[in-house]
């Protein structure tokens, strides 16, 4: 009687416990239908752009992304993303991305690199708005001057 108590007790904390992980699995693939194709960034907006840099995707200063291109296939959620220097302050820099939208609406991004997917242990949340047949704006949180603040990065249908 002990052991069956006890084990129903285990199960009970067990499910209990459940991961409420914003990478989880589940999906939003009508958003993600939406997003196929490819796609150029337009703006990068957040207060005191004028002023300040900000390291975007560890990859680079936030206003050398304007311009970039990034292609999302929905099947399989996977693509490409592809900084174009027309500014000689700005690094080229190219990768395959592995992306999808958790059922949070969160965009969930890992920069490749030249590594298989499961082998990159880090990668971003996003939040997705205004998502339209042309357009969508994917926003990260900063931190300015010890404040939380949203950058914004639209992103216009090629």
């Amino acid at each position: 009687m002990k052991k069956t108590l006890f084990f129903i007790i285990f199960l009970a904390t067990l499910v209990g416990c459940k991961s409420t992980s914003v990478v989880n699995t589940k999906l939003d693939n009508k958003t993600e239908k939406m997003l196929k194709g490819n796609w150029t960034i337009t703006a990068v907006n957040f207060p005191g752009s004028d002023y300040l840099k900000v390291n975007s995707f560890n990859l680079g200063d936030s206003k050398c992304f304007i311009g970039s291109d990034w292609s999302f296939i929905s099947n399989n959620n996977k693509g490409k993303m592809s900084l174009n220097t027309a500014d000689t302050s700005c690094k080229e820099f190219s990768s395959p991305i592995t992306w999808y939208i958790n059922k949070n609406g969160e965009f969930v991004l890992k920069i490749i690199n030249n590594h298989k997917a499961k082998n990159v242990n880090n990668g971003f949340v996003l939040n997705i708005n205004k998502v339209t047949a042309t357009s969508f704006n994917l926003v990260d949180k900063i931190n300015v001057a010890g404040q939380t603040k949203n950058i914004t990065y639209t992103f216009q249908r090629k």
